[in-house]
């Protein structure tokens, strides 16, 4: 039996926040499906009614739990361990996935810069260091998987606040990871999800999937898939961009530092020529 199968398991209990939608509903079926007794945490009372009977038909009433939860706050996310722990005993996978994604600039409203950190890196922070110390506690095979994102690794231009809460989510699961598998009995292993191109609540511009993006549920079958082979880094592509070019973009995007160059070359109108030649350079 793998870990991962340890974990997705029956009598096993997974949380996920932005659970009512997106890759965060995805996965809290796929954790039904595979037996866990399933708590999602997510703002917007009908959505997450609308999550809540959707799991409940697939694992049952006692098995689901749907509490409306602010992951910026902190004392919100204690009250929902507080809420498992005395419904289901312990907790084997946490999934910090709500997110959110206004546009924001350099000098934008200090609310929306406000509510991008407090949801998208607090959120990640927040969850893990309240539910990670019981997790730790029970002895048992648990995960912890971090949603971060592209725009985390190579910040394009357009929307700084965004950029910086996804960077933020990687560096604090890499040290998660680290600190983990550096605790003595420690069971707990941590992953970051960093999807590509998905059709969600997020995708901004379409009321229908475009060509180039995956589904939720592809998102969540190629976790699963990188799971089971034990990756830390679970770097999806979509129907538009493999893998090959996400490696390219970030190989550039580290060598700007390595190389001296202007910050964000690859949209610098002096280095184009340069970045389109490392991109069709042959190996």
């Amino acid at each position: 039996m793998t870990n991962i199968q340890h974990i997705f398991k029956k009598s096993n209990v997974a949380v996920i926040t932005g659970g009512a939608s997106g890759i965060g509903l995805a996965a809290a079926k796929h954790a039904a499906r595979s037996g866990m007794s399933i708590v999602i945490a997510d703002l917007g009372g009908d959505r997450l009614a609308a999550a809540r009977d959707a799991l409940v038909e697939i694992a049952g009433e006692e098995h689901v739990m749907a509490v409306e939860t602010d992951v910026s706050d902190k004392s919100a996310l204690e009250a929902l361990e507080r809420a498992v722990i005395q419904k289901f005993g312990r907790v084997h996978l946490l999934m910090n996935n709500a997110g959110v994604g206004p546009d924001s600039s350099i000098f934008s409203a200090e609310a929306d810069w406000n509510q991008l950190l407090g949801v998208n890196l607090f959120g990640v922070i927040n969850g893990t260091r309240v539910f990670g110390p019981n997790m730790i506690a029970h002895g048992e095979p648990a995960m912890i998987i971090n949603t971060g994102s592209k725009q985390g690794i190579t910040t394009p231009p357009g929307n700084p606040a965004y950029n910086v809460s996804k960077a933020g989510v990687k560096v604090f699961t890499e040290a998660l990871e680290h600190e983990l598998r550096n605790t003595e009995g420690c069971k707990v292993s941590a992953h970051l999800l960093i999807p590509g191109f998905v059709f969600t609540g997020l995708t901004r511009g379409h009321t229908e999937k475009p060509a180039g993006a995956w589904t939720p549920e592809q998102t969540v079958a190629f976790m699963i898939e990188s799971l089971e082979r034990g990756d830390f880094y679970i770097l999806c592509p979509d129907n538009d961009v493999a893998r090959p070019l996400d490696e390219r973009r970030m190989a550039w995007a580290m060598g700007d530092i390595i190389e001296n160059r202007p910050p964000l070359s690859r949209w610098h109108k002096d280095y184009a020529d340069k970045f389109k030649a490392f991109l069709d350079k042959k190996d």
